[in-house]
């Protein structure tokens, strides 16, 4: 059985599991992030690979890591990602060099679309797409069995397609209305901001009470809090649109949501599914299963290790 280091690099903090080609975890590592240089962030994925590599009972073969961005598959660089203000850095080459061994760089969101289909909601699904839903909004394509990447690398950008182009938020992209800025955590946070003049008195505006997240507007809202509420029915009209867009453009089987909003569960389940439907008009009504990402927050280093261990999200083992 092979080992790998499987990577996620997120905004706030970077996760690294050493994992076996059976989609089993045998510990995980975990460093935050405050600096988001390239050369800092570097030299944190460095250190808990490293945690990881001293913690693995067996020989790691090779190393994966899903990061933000629009990358290279070629030599791993980081072409563009907004999110962290990097454009044309060598992250592979970095990686490979620091750990002396072999390192394969993917998007963090087609690697969590490679660990949930492999081992999570997706399995047994030949048309599959997944969303992840928190500070922005990832998507990775499955299509005939196969992960999509496209002509330059960036097929699954779902985040980044407009659903409000005149009337919504501005994107992290520049663009007006993406579906990021709409329905991502950061997405609901704004909702409630923008409905907050009509509820003057909100608790979810004292500061008092807390910082606003989008966690908290959730559960007030599962609370009947009014003002959360209205910011949820928003919210939730909003994600409902681009997922029958999604629908619209690649009628899969099957749709699994990831990320930290998504941990809502039956919650959010029921309030999209009646609305997406409704939204649906080319493909059959009802054909499309909507459900909860069953890896969690795991779902990126398990993809990651999997893109590792067939030599590249370019590559297919």
């Amino acid at each position: 059985m092979r080992t790998a280091i499987g990577i996620d690099l997120g905004g706030s903090h970077v996760t690294a599991a050493v994992i076996t080609d059976d989609g089993t975890i045998h510990s995980q590592h975990e460093r935050d992030l405050s600096d988001l240089t390239f050369d800092r962030v570097v030299a944190v994925v460095l250190e808990v690979a490293n945690a990881a590599k001293s913690a693995a009972s067996g020989k790691i073969e090779v190393v994966g890591i899903g990061s933000p961005g629009n990358i290279d598959l070629h030599d791993g660089s980081v072409r563009y990602s907004p999110n962290f203000g990097w454009a044309g850095v060598p992250l592979g080459k970095r990686l490979r060099d620091g750990l002396g061994m072999q390192v394969f760089v993917g998007n963090d969101a087609r690697c969590a679309t490679l660990g949930e289909y492999h081992f999570g909601t997706g399995k047994g699904a030949n048309d599959f797409v997944m969303l992840t839903l928190g500070t922005g909004i990832g998507g990775g394509i499955v299509a005939d069995g196969e992960l999509l990447l496209g002509h330059g690398f960036a097929a699954g950008e779902i985040g980044h397609h407009q659903i409000r182009p005149e009337t919504g938020f501005i994107c992290g992209c520049g663009k007006i209305g993406c579906l990021e800025a709409q329905a991502s955590g950061t997405g609901l946070i704004r909702h409630a901001m923008a409905v907050a003049p009509s509820f003057p008195r909100s608790f979810l505006l004292d500061p008092d009470k807390g910082k606003l997240g989008s966690k908290k507007i959730r559960k007030a809202a599962q609370a009947g809090d009014l003002h959360a509420l209205a910011a949820w029915k928003n919210y939730t009209s909003d994600l409902a649109l681009g997922l029958a867009n999604v629908i619209a453009f690649t009628n899969p089987e099957l749709i699994a949501l990831g990320g930290g909003v998504a941990s809502a569960g039956d919650y959010m389940l029921d309030a999209i599914r009646a609305r997406v439907d409704e939204l649906t008009t080319m493909a059959p009504k009802g054909t499309t299963r909507i459900e909860i990402a069953r890896l969690g927050n795991d779902a990126g280093q398990v993809g990651a290790a999997m893109m590792a261990f067939q030599g590249g999200l370019d590559k297919h083992g």
